[in-house]
Parts: C-alpha cells; structure tokens; sequence
C-alpha cells in the first residue's frame, strides 16, 4: 500500500486551492473565439502553478518529502505542518473558493492533458465538498478519527524525522530539533480535534483505542537515550563530523515537551475508553451509512454502492480461491478447505525465516534479488523506466506493531531521497517465502515504485499533477502488477510463489466482503478477522491488524481490487478492440503516463486510445 503521507497529499491539495486573480478574471472575460483556447490554457496552468505553490509553502512536511525544502524554501525545514482546527478550516474555504474559480475555466477550451487535470481535480473537489457536511474527522482525509494506531502526528513524525528530515549541516540539526519542539505543538493541536471528534459522537471502538494506547506508551515508554528521534539525530551528526551535544539537546525536548504532549493525547483516550464501543464499523457514527459511501466514492472513485462492492468480493473470492485449490492440489495438498491448505503451507518450517534479526537481514537481501531480477524484464513491457531507485527497508519497529504489512514511500522530486519499500517484520512467521515475490512486485517494482516515480519523472508536467494521486489507480495498478508480474513468467518455476500470487488477490478480493461487511451489513471485527483467518489462512495476528485498518479507513480497503478489476478490464477490451494491433507497451505507457488520476478518467483516456 502507499504510505499515509502519500495518501494525505492528494488530501494536502485542500489547502492549496486558492482563488487566483487569473481564474476570477476568466469569469469576467469575454475574450475573441480565437484567442478562447489559448486564454483558457494559459489561466488554468496559472492556477494550477498557483495551487502547486500554495499546496507547498502551506505545508512543511510535503516540501520535506518532494525534497523542496533547501534554498528559499530553506525555513520550512524548521517546522512541522500544522495540525490546528484552525488551519485547516482556513485550508478548507481557500479549497472550495478555489474549486469554483476553477469551475469559471471553460474546459472545453484546454488541450486534452489539461482536461485530464481538470477532470482529475474537479473529481476530487465535488467528493471533498460531499465530505465537508460530516462534522468529524476534521480534514478532508475520509477518516473518522484523527488519531488512531494508523494516524496522527505521533504514529508519523518519528519515522519522517528520521527518514525524511536531511541532516547535512549544523543548520540541518538545528532545524531537527525546532521540529522536535514543533511536535509537541502538533500533538496538542490534536488533542483538541480528537476531543471535537468524540463531542461530535465519533469515538474509536475499544479495540482502536487500545492499540493506540500500546503504541503511545511504546513510545513514551522508550527512555528517551534509545528513543529513535534521538539516536537519529546523534547518528547522523556523527556521520556528518558536525560538532554539538546534539543527542542531549533532543532527549531535554523529549522530556520536557513531546512525552508529555503524547501522554497528553493518551490521557485524552483513556478519558473516553470507558464508554467506547466494540462496534468497529462507520453505521454506528452519526450519519454513518452516508459517511461510508462517501468513503468509497472518495478511495474507488467510483459509483459502486456498498452491496455491489460486498458481492464483487464474494464471486471474486470463489472465482480466485477455485484457481488456489487446483494448485495447491498439484502439490498433493488435497484436503480441506484452500484457507486452512493454505494456511498449513504457511506453517512448514522450510517457507519460515526464524524471527531473528540475521534471518530478517537475509529476508531483505532475498527481496533485493527478486526486485534486481523483475528490473530486467521490464523493457520487455515498458517503454518508460523510472530513473529513480527503489530501497527495501524495514518498518520502524516502534510503529510495526499497528502499522500494516508493507507500503511505499515515494522518491524526492530532486532525486535526493530514492523510493522505498518498508516491509513489517514484527514477526517473519507472517511472511512464509512463498508470499514475498509477490509483495515486491506490489510495492516496488512494476508496483508503487514504478508508477508514482515516471508520474514524478514526466516532462512538462505541472507539479501538482506529479504529486497529486487516487488510491484505486495506484493500489489497482498495484495489484495489476502482480498479475502481470505472473505474466511475465516469475513463477514458471515456483509454483508456491503463484501460489502466493493467488492468495495476495484473494487477500484482497476478501477486502471487498470484509470493509462492506464491517461498515455496511454491521459485522463485528470478530467475525470480519474469522472470514479472512477462514479464507485466506493468514496469520490471525496480521489479520487483525488488518481488519482494524478497515475500521479507521472506511471504504480504502476496497480500492484495491476496484482498481485492479479496472484496469484489467480495460487492457482486455483494449486487446479485443485493436486485435494483432494490440501494444502491451503502448497500453502501460498510456495508462501511466495520465499519472494519478480517478478511474473514470483512465477509462475514458483508455477507450480512446483504442478507437473502433
């Protein structure tokens, strides 16, 4: 999956809408037939310059992570985003002053790139707008909550301080430790929406509040010598020769102003768990149904109702769990049901890394020989190849816990950061071997990595174009990968590698039954954790880390095979239209090449780039 601070950036954009004098003028111009379209284009690039720039200087942790945060923008690196009420209020009616200066843009006066942007953020701005009526959540982000075990300051800025944050000069360490004191400001700032959050009756079930709770003290309870934001910052100095008592400076903030602040927010929890109920689904908020379709509308982009997405996943579960069952009975597995078959496989010794750190090392080094070897298939495929590299990293043990199985992070638009890939490694008897190839083609290469990097890597595109992105196009296209991946012949010689293929698409096809099923037909996490153990033979413990995702991200879980069946679908009606003329090439570099976009965009561009 793509990490939450790449999910958030699209969500970012809502503070960076702001009427621009160029777009009002359109409203109020009358301009000669001939000039029309050149006029159109013109203003439309300005605003969308305008909302590029805006989106950045508004928001230091994205210019962190686009690499932007050097030169003039240099002081940005003293700050963290800001996290008030008030922020993002003000964020929010720039947002919808600016959707409207963007509705005066006569679209049909822009070149066909221009309308796929046009298309793009009108689609985002009109789902936002439905959003807006919901009096919980606080930002634009479809979630209810605005801390939980998968969001909020404290769950990100450990690892973006350390991942994100450069360190080339004393400057640079300077800035750190601002940021440090920064993050005490931010986790009091949500605090104060959590509170609005749960005035508003939208408190997190038990089981949210309880993993919440084991990070924050996981945090806290880390002697602030160990913590990771310390140990960055000493490390890196040292690495860099820059004198100063740096490790020092950061535990005395730690002390005195970010533990107390976390402690703060777990209070706040421990207040309102009590009374918190076990029911984990989006139906019990108010107007709980509605913010459920609203969540699948914003992450599919798509008008599925919630029965039609709980029946795709049932026939797609039977249809992908008939393909399992005549595999594994290949093998000689033939009895009982394909998730328990699966399951047992799972648990031979001979698929286990032990959960040691050297065994964990050498699971890497395996991810990085699949990954070199995918790397010299793909000009078979593509025209296009991401000049940027990917790394394979872990997950900071002090989120892995509640963090998910694995998720990309994109590259700096300067080239200064490569792409990574984090796989969670709390427990390696969550990854059998048969599961990895797989996971790395989804998240790497010719997965996430792929994809967002020639988005950010295109020419002559507009910044906010390179960043802005829709999660059933890249999850969808994710999960294409896979398959293509299968395509390309990975497993002709590794039959528990597809076998690990098949269950990754019925991991997700069961998303579809178990995210309806949670926030729609009102099922308990027990019986949402039971149909997937049943299903898909997974560990029961990554499972429920799953399933408890689904609770705090309603409607993100099903854009995955959404996306997926999407894309699919368009490559085969591409391939019965065009026959012997059909390009696998020419069909990526299409589809890709729109960047992040809405699936009725890409269907739309697909369809004409396949004309009768």
């Amino acid at each position: 999956m793509l990490d939450r601070r790449r999910l958030l950036m699209t969500a970012a954009m809502g503070g960076a809408f702001a009427a621009s004098g160029a777009a009002r003028a359109l409203a109020q111009t009358a301009a000669p037939a001939a000039e029309a379209a050149g006029l159109a284009s013109a203003q439309f690039l300005a605003l969308l310059d305008k909302i590029a720039q805006e989106m950045i200087l508004s928001d230091p942790e994205t210019l962190t992570m686009l690499g932007m945060d050097r030169g003039p923008m240099a002081a940005a690196r003293f700050k963290l985003s800001d996290r008030s009420q008030a922020k993002i209020d003000a964020d929010k009616a720039r947002f919808f002053d600016g959707m409207k200066a963007m509705k005066a843009v006569d679209r049909s006066q822009l070149t066909a790139d221009e309308q796929t942007y046009y298309d793009s953020l009108e689609f985002f701005g009109d789902t936002t707008l439905e959003g807006d009526r919901f009096p919980y959540g606080g930002g634009l982000f479809p979630s209810p909550y605005t801390v939980s075990q998968l969001g909020g300051a404290y769950q990100g800025v450990p690892d973006f301080m350390d991942s994100q944050h450069r360190i080339e000069t004393a400057d640079d360490a300077e800035a750190y430790l601002s940021r440090l004191s920064d993050f005490a400001r931010g986790l009091d700032a949500e605090r104060a929406r959590m509170q609005a959050d749960f005035a508003a009756g939208a408190v997190p079930p038990d089981f949210v509040i309880d993993r919440t709770l084991a990070q924050m003290a996981s945090l806290t309870g880390t002697a602030v010598a160990d913590s990771v934001m310390s140990q960055s910052l000493a490390r890196r100095t040292a690495e860099k020769n820059i004198p100063g008592d740096w490790a020092a400076r950061a535990q005395a903030i730690l002390t005195a102003e970010v533990y107390p602040a976390v402690q703060r927010q777990a209070d706040a929890f421990k207040a309102v768990r009590p009374g918190a109920t076990h029911d984990g689904g989006a139906w019990r908020l108010p107007d709980g149904e509605a913010y459920y379709r609203f969540g699948l509308k914003f992450y599919t982009t798509s008008s599925l109702t919630p029965d039609e997405v709980h029946q795709m996943g049932l026939e797609q579960v039977a249809e992908i769990s008939a393909r399992a069952d005549a595999l594994l009975k290949a093998q000689g597995m033939t009895q009982g049901p394909v998730g328990a078959r699966i399951a047992a496989l799972g648990k031979e010794p001979r698929f286990v890394y032990p959960n040691t750190d050297d065994a964990k090392a050498e699971l890497l080094k395996a991810l990085n020989a699949q990954m070199a070897d995918m790397q010299a298939r793909l000009p078979d495929y593509f025209g296009r190849l991401p000049k940027s590299p990917v790394e394979i990293r872990r997950v900071p043990v002090a989120i892995e816990a509640g963090a998910p199985g694995g998720y990309y992070q994109s590259p700096a638009l300067d080239g200064s950061r490569p792409g990574a890939y984090y796989i969670n490694l709390r427990d390696t008897a969550e990854w059998p071997k048969w599961t990895l190839p797989t996971l790395t083609y989804h998240e790497a290469v010719p997965g996430h990595h792929h994809q967002i990097a020639l988005q950010q890597e295109k020419p002559d595109t507009p910044l906010l174009m390179k960043v802005m992105g829709f999660s059933a196009y890249s999850e969808g296209w994710g999960l294409y990968s896979e398959q293509l991946a299968d395509e390309m012949g990975v497993y002709e010689n590794d039959p528990f590698g597809k076998i690990g293929y098949l269950q990754s698409l019925m991991f997700r096809a069961a998303r579809l039954v178990v995210d309806s099923g949670l926030h729609h037909k009102r099922w308990s996490r027990e019986q949402g954790i039971r149909y997937m153990v049943d299903t898909l033979g997974d560990q029961e413990t990554s499972i429920a880390t799953e399933v408890e995702r689904y609770c705090v991200w309603p409607g993100q879980a099903a854009s995955y095979k959404v996306g997926h069946t999407t894309w699919v679908k368009l490559r085969e009606d591409a391939k019965a239209r065009l026959g012997s003329r059909f390009d696998i090439k020419g069909f990526h570099d299409t589809g890709l090449n729109l960047g992040g976009v809405p699936l009725t965009v890409l269907e739309r561009t697909m369809t004409a780039w396949t004309p009768v």
